[in-house]
């Protein structure tokens, strides 16, 4: 019963009981610590359970917030494998306290937005922050935020991840064919893009929305993509598309300057994690540079993804930067690298890499799991596919942030704005 912090304990072991740990918790709200505590001596016989209450106190629900209650079980002395306090088995559980939905920012609030129609682009601007979208493209090429440019290298829609090497098929199978799980038709789906269709409406003062569609490969259902560019800078991104055939990734690119290297996020962590490797990883805040949050692989390839991400910010170090918000409750994939995904595929050995002067970050919806029920295969679970015919959407926030602007969980609480 998670409201009332009861749980069943089961000792595995066959011959050992469990007074060798103590049970450590710490409760969260939104990431943050708000409880926590200890019960020492789990005297538990070996194959047996006990049920044992975690005395948490229901807190004041902060609205629209979410609670997590980690379960650590640690070494209660030093012993010859490991050090006192080593974690010997962990767990985490959602506890959906009765929180009240948080109030959206009132249009009112927000400044006039104006556009100019130029002929390669529509250049929206605010107050405090300017937006390029290009008409051929119908990608974000520019967004700058009080007088800051936080994309340089236009935000597009992607499918295509650098091939794991499960995902190639190393395995030799003796007549020279491998096996592959991934479609290489989709490789140059975003390269071959053209834009069916691209209209803008000014529909308050303080809102325009354009929507983008894109054809991609041979597709029956064009990939639609909607902003909402608000007043005060905030933008919604939109994407939704239907593929043919399964897919490797559903996501949008695009590059950031180089003093943006720190990237904190609110999601699984603190080591990269993917659809189908994300069970180690407890849900929490973490922060990192993201020349250090890259996996080199042996051979370079697809890494440093964290799944289930509510927010991550990418900030210098004056705490500027760009915040990135999940709008549609599916949660984000994210990954930043120092170099491209073309660097990624055409390196064979990590120092061909080189390092960019910007960052490319990753903003997706999902990637397919990496397999490897068999060495050097995919094999992936049918769960852990993309498949086609399956319509996909998600969407985000983009938003200029500082640190002045307070923590990000007050900026969360009020919210996206509303067009109602």
């Amino acid at each position: 019963d998670l409201l009332k912090g009861i749980f069943k304990i089961q000792n595995k072991y066959s011959f050992k009981n469990l007074n060798f740990v103590n049970l450590t918790w710490i409760l969260t709200e939104n990431g943050v610590k708000i409880q926590d505590g200890h019960i020492e001596s789990i005297d538990i016989p070996p194959s047996e359970y006990l049920d044992i209450k975690i005395p948490f106190q229901t807190p004041e629900p902060t609205p629209n917030a979410e609670y997590h209650l980690l379960i650590s079980f640690k070494l209660s002395e030093d012993l010859f494998w490991a050090k006192k306090d080593h974690v010997v088995a962990w767990d985490q559980f959602e506890i959906k306290f009765d929180v009240a939905k948080r109030s959206k920012l009132k249009l009112d609030e927000i400044d006039e937005i104006y556009i100019d129609e130029l002929e390669d682009c529509y250049e929206v601007k605010g107050v405090n922050f300017k937006v390029h979208i290009g008409k051929i493209t119908g990608s974000i090429e520019q967004y700058s935020y009080n007088n800051i440019d936080l994309i340089t290298h236009p935000l597009s829609a992607n499918l295509w991840r650098a091939l794991t090497d499960n995902d190639k098929g190393i395995i030799d199978f003796g007549n020279g064919s491998s096996f592959s799980s991934v479609d290489m038709d989709w490789k140059d789906a975003n390269k071959n893009r053209y834009i069916s269709k691209i209209s803008m409406k000014k529909v308050r003062p303080q809102v325009i929305i354009i929507e983008v569609e894109s054809v991609l490969f041979k597709n029956e259902d064009p990939l639609e993509t909607i902003y909402t560019i608000y007043g005060n800078g905030d933008i919604i991104v939109q994407n939704n598309f239907t593929p043919h055939k399964d897919i490797v990734k559903f996501g949008m690119q695009c590059g950031i300057p180089k003093q943006f290297n720190n990237m904190t996020w609110y999601g699984r962590g603190p080591h990269e994690t993917m659809l189908d490797r994300k069970n180690g990883a407890a849900v929490g805040i973490y922060s990192g540079k993201i020349e250090d949050l890259i996996h080199p692989y042996v051979r370079p390839q697809e890494n440093g993804n964290r799944t289930d991400v509510r927010w991550t910010t990418f900030t210098n170090k004056k705490e500027e930067g760009l915040f990135i918000l999940d709008i549609g409750g599916s949660h984000l994939s994210i990954s930043a690298w120092p170099y491209t995904m073309e660097d990624l595929e055409s390196a064979s050995h990590n120092y061909e890499l080189p390092s960019r002067n910007f960052n490319t970050i990753n903003i997706d919806h999902k990637q397919q799991g990496v397999g490897g029920d068999i060495p050097a295969l995919a094999v992936l679970h049918d769960e852990f596919k993309l498949k086609g015919k399956q319509t996909y959407n998600y969407s985000f926030l983009l938003r200029g942030y500082s640190k002045e602007m307070g923590s990000i969980n007050m900026i969360i609480e009020k919210g996206p704005p509303s067009l109602s």
